[in-house]
């Protein structure tokens, strides 16, 4: 569990660093590909942080409640990343605004999604 509150931890700060560099980044000469990645990146890290999330909340559940506590880790883990998954993309689809005001970008999707690939491989 302290191991998953790392992750989360570091995804935050990553997050804070990206999105504060943002205006400085964009005050000067930088490639498309930059800005794309200066907008987009935030959606990698929420996932992360997304998955994370539920995989504590499911590890705590696990404890407490013994249907599902016969649930293996790796399931525990796949569900998590699947409900995460869910919010994500249909937020980015602008299904709901739970989030926050967004606007719909493709690539903040295709980020969105490596995030919750990634914050699977991390926490498996």
């Amino acid at each position: 569990m302290r191991s998953f509150l790392k992750i989360q931890l570091s995804a935050i700060g990553i997050f804070a660093l990206v999105k504060s560099m943002r205006p400085v980044l964009l005050e000067n000469e930088i490639p498309e590909w930059g800005k794309i990645f200066i907008f987009s990146f935030p959606n990698l890290c929420e996932a992360i942080i997304g998955v994370i999330t539920l995989i504590m909340l499911g590890l705590f559940a696990q404890q407490k409640l013994s249907w599902i506590a016969k649930l293996k880790k790796i399931k525990l883990y796949l569900i998590a990343t699947f409900l995460a998954g869910v919010y994500v993309i249909t937020q980015e689809l602008k299904f709901h605004s739970l989030g926050g005001k967004n606007v719909y970008d493709p690539n903040d999707v295709l980020f969105s999604i490596i995030g919750l690939c990634f914050g699977l491989i991390l926490v498996l």
